[in-house]
């Protein structure tokens, strides 16, 4: 990833933080966005300098079109041309499908896919157009990966908002693939990834998640950062519209 640039959005914790602090350790430069953990997007971002890259912390609402449009002028003017977005930024509250209102469901569906709209339609227009001019650039295309859920693929309880906007993302990767090639569009599917606290506040859903998983344990940011990693470099140099699954095999469990 040596002379690459880098966007991760959301990347202030948890898992973007993950992926950030793993596209700088193969020698990315990252902007590492944040709209609210703006100490852990400067921690982060020093991480990523003690890897002898270059990293920016930059602060925006990507459910914002004009803000969208200023945070990538603003990462390009100071770390160069973005090659590589990871679409992470989102939320994920709980609420009951009979009880939720709609200002709760719209702010899911901004948050989780508008997000992602905006970000992947400023990004690549930027790279359509360096490539339009012939402009010398890392490599053809660029790459983009989109964090979606395994709840995209099967729905949980009181996430029916959250359901709809992951399996929004992983059609919404599929149909920008087909559209923006030879840019490259895939997604990542992550299963339950540990946080601080997770096993105290609720410790029979994780006793649950490790009865299910062949693997029998929790992911991690670095699981999910590998998989950015992997699809974002000239290792997938053929892959595109594709959705990876990374759970520990909980999905694969028979249903019956």
């Amino acid at each position: 990833m040596s002379g690459e640039t880098a966007l991760v959005t959301g990347a202030g914790t948890g898992i973007g933080a993950g992926i950030a602090r793993r596209l700088g350790q193969a020698g990315a430069n990252v902007a590492v966005h944040f709209r609210n953990s703006e100490a852990g997007a400067a921690t982060v971002a020093r991480e990523i300098e003690g890897y002898g890259r270059r990293a920016l912390p930059v602060k925006a609402d990507v459910t914002d079109a004009d803000a969208v449009k200023a945070l990538v002028s603003d990462v390009e003017a100071q770390l160069g041309p973005v090659s590589i977005l990871v679409n992470n930024a989102g939320i994920y509250p709980l609420a009951p499908l009979e009880e939720m209102t709609a200002e709760q469901w719209d702010e899911m569906m901004n948050a989780n896919l508008r997000s992602v709209f905006l970000c992947t339609q400023q990004v690549a227009a930027r790279m359509k157009s360096r490539l339009a001019d012939g402009a010398p650039g890392v490599r053809p295309g660029g790459s983009i990966v989109n964090i979606a859920s395994i709840e995209g693929l099967q729905p949980a309880w009181r996430h029916s908002h959250y359901n709809a906007a992951k399996g929004g993302v992983i059609t919404y990767t599929k149909a920008s693939a087909l559209e923006l090639a030879p840019i490259r569009v895939n997604a990542v599917s992550p299963g339950l990834i540990a946080r601080d606290g997770i096993e105290e506040a609720w410790p029979d859903g994780v006793a649950r998640w490790k009865a299910a998983a062949p693997l029998e344990r929790l992911g991690t940011p670095e699981d999910i950062g590998d998989a950015v990693l992997f699809l974002a470099s000239p290792a997938a140099r053929w892959i595109t519209g594709a959705n990876l699954v990374v759970d520990g095999g909980v999905t694969s469990r028979p249903l019956f």
